[in-house]
Parts: C-alpha cells; structure tokens; sequence
C-alpha cells in the first residue's frame, strides 16, 4: 500500500503548532485537559489524547471525503458500462425488431399485389 503522499492530509505538524490555543478554545477544553501553567510540567497523557483527537477528527473528515469520491467515480464507471451495454442491447433488438416489420409488411404488400393481378386476369 504504498501510495504517493496525498498534501491535503494534514501532518502532525501542521496539527500541533508552539502558539498556545486561543481563549475560547481553552475555556471550552474539559477540566482535566487544561493546559498546565508555564513552568508546570507537561501533561503527557493529555498531550497524546488531545493530538489523537484532532489528528482522528481530521482523518477522519479527510476518510469520508475520499471514499465518498471514490465510490461516486466507481459507480459512475459502472454506470456508464452498463449504459453502454444497455444501449447497445436496445439497438440490436430495435433493429431484429423493425427488420422482422419490414419484412412482414413486404411480403403483405407483394401477397396483396399478387391477389390483385391474378384477379385482374
């Protein structure tokens, strides 16, 4: 599975950035995740849950995004073969169909004349 990088998928880097989050995002973060006071020491396990959590969330969205793309491409692929199929299907029996018309209607028609010049006679 060794597929080329994808730039939309974001890096840890880019996720965990030095500048501290904004007021309101820590105001909003649970008790037991606040962000310890500088000279404190550093909540690891908090740390780790809180990057899974961002990291999860946007794989996540990214996941949902591309396997909806992928299955659009892949039924549109589908769909368009079975158009084809199905069209080139309707055709041919359009086709048997109106030959078999044609023919009947002709041999009518000569059936006909033929009745009407033997009784000319």
């Amino acid at each position: 599975m060794n597929q080329p990088f994808d730039a939309s998928i974001p890096v840890l880097t880019e996720i965990m950035n030095d500048e501290p989050p904004p007021a309101s995002a820590v105001a909003a973060a649970p008790a037991d995740e606040a962000q310890p006071a500088p000279g404190d020491a550093l909540d690891w396990e908090a740390l780790q849950r809180r990057v899974s959590e961002q990291v999860l969330q946007q794989l996540s969205n990214r996941v949902d995004f591309v396997l909806e793309q992928r299955i659009k491409d892949s039924m549109a692929e589908v769909l368009e073969h079975a158009l084809h199929a199905l069209t080139a299907e309707i055709r041919d029996g359009l086709h048997d169909t109106i030959g078999k018309i044609v023919t009947r209607a002709v041999q009518q028609e000569i059936t006909h004349l033929q009745a009407s010049s033997t009784r000319q006679k």
